[in-house]
């Protein structure tokens, strides 16, 4: 489950993501540089191997564990790339070939544009398919996917069925985990009607609609996906003008349920998990701003529940950002920050006057960061000491004192911390 929003104002794209997954499923920021000259004819992705492309551009992808690919990613050319689960009538339920996130780290890591990403994307998914298991530990789990593709001149939303696919240019959308596009969409796989008429998806009389002819809707319904992507959607609708502090309060919207986690239904975009019907959270989320002319500007949390996290700034050039938000590939889930956040994440679970501290520290400093950035001022390296020092207080801060979780939402944090200690030899591959 994840929530994806852009909007283009004043010549400027925004794009923000929250990546929902399982709740001890960890997920951190990776760099990969950029590849001059690489003689390997393939490379294996999660489980299939594709022709690879000797000249690749350098990324920055939030990457869970154990996938090759990534949930959300910014390359150095000012491409931004965000998935989302999309259950139609034609997932793949037994074989295994490109996920989702493989397409979208293919995408960044050989596009230089958004539309260059689309393109590239489209034809490996008619090449080679997209399907496999695609949980961490629920290896049934299977989906095809959207995408919301954007750079500094447009935006792009892809969205799939299949080996079938529509996009549509846009300048304001949001996508959540069910289909987005309707009959009005701006390119599409070659014979996507006859297809879907082929395969008794469409009648051949009623206006063609895409998300009508591949939705399966049970697992949007339960994940409450139309509701999330209606808040982000109405928001965009009214006229919401984006910012630094615009988008980060987006996504960490609880809507009407505020801290009452134990009440929370699927329906927020800032997801905890609590429950067998709650299993998702919010792993990782990420903010690009794309302007001409400049290089691109991202803040990303590289740790669980943007509202209990800190949103970094990040400069995404020719090297690796100089914070220890960001890993270099191969790295022990160990050493990860998202790893050493966890006992601070749970802790504001149900301290409340832990987290209103946390909260009130963490807005000051954001503060003071996103009025910096507005004065046009670049990221400075001090920033990621400022934020490598915060983190270090507040995991210290977590340690002292006794607390536990109550009730049901307590004892589902209690066995994911278990499954997370068995878990913490994996790697970022």
């Amino acid at each position: 489950m994840c929530d994806t929003l852009y909007v283009r104002h004043e010549g400027v794209g925004w794009f923000a993501k929250n990546s929902d997954r399982e709740s001890d499923e960890p997920q951190a920021l990776v760099w990969r540089g950029a590849v001059a000259g690489d003689a390997a004819a393939r490379v294996r992705c999660t489980y299939i191997d594709v022709p690879q492309l000797p000249q690749r551009h350098g990324v920055l992808l939030s990457q869970p564990s154990w996938i090759w690919g990534g949930e959300i990613g910014v390359n150095a050319q000012g491409v931004a790339i965000g998935n989302e689960a999309v259950f139609s009538k034609l997932v793949d339920k037994k074989g295994q070939s490109l996920l989702g996130m493989d397409l979208l780290r293919l995408g960044l890591e050989r596009a230089a544009t958004a539309r260059e990403a689309l393109d590239i994307i489209t034809e490996l998914l008619q090449a080679h398919g997209q399907g496999g298991p695609a949980g961490y530990r629920d290896k049934g789990f299977r989906y095809d996917n959207s995408f919301l593709i954007a750079d500094a001149h447009e935006a792009w939303v892809l969205e799939t069925a299949g080996r079938l696919w529509a996009a549509k240019r846009v300048q304001a959308w949001a996508i959540s985990n069910c289909y987005s596009l309707g009959e009005d969409f701006d390119l599409s796989s070659p014979g996507l009607q006859d297809a879907a008429r082929k395969l008794g998806l469409w009648d051949g009389k009623a206006p063609f609609h895409f998300g009508k002819a591949f939705d399966t809707r049970l697992y949007a319904w339960v994940g409450g996906a139309h509701r999330r992507r209606a808040l982000n959607a109405e928001a965009l609708a009214c006229g919401l003008v984006p910012s630094w502090q615009a988008l980060t309060a987006r996504l960490r919207d609880h809507g009407q349920h505020g801290d009452d986690f134990a009440r929370h239904d699927n329906r927020q975009v800032c997801l905890h998990a609590a429950s067998f019907w709650r299993p998702s959270q919010t792993t990782a989320s990420l903010i690009a701003r794309l302007e001409v002319g400049r290089p691109v500007q991202v803040a990303a949390t590289g740790t669980s529940a943007p509202c209990l996290s800190l949103f970094e700034p990040l400069p995404v050039g020719a090297e690796r950002p100089s914070s220890s938000l960001v890993l270099a590939p191969d790295t022990p889930v160990s050493a990860s920050a998202w790893a050493a956040w966890e006992p601070v994440h749970q802790r504001a679970l149900f301290d409340a006057d832990f987290r209103q501290r946390l909260r009130a520290e963490r807005d000051a400093l954001e503060a003071q960061w996103w009025s910096a950035l507005e004065r046009g001022e670049a990221v400075d390296g001090s920033w990621a000491q400022q934020a490598a020092d915060w983190r270090a207080r507040w995991q210290a801060q977590a340690r002292v004192g006794d607390w536990q979780g109550r009730g049901l939402l307590g004892r589902w944090w209690r066995q994911a911390a278990a499954r997370e200690a068995a878990a913490s030899a994996q790697r970022f591959v």
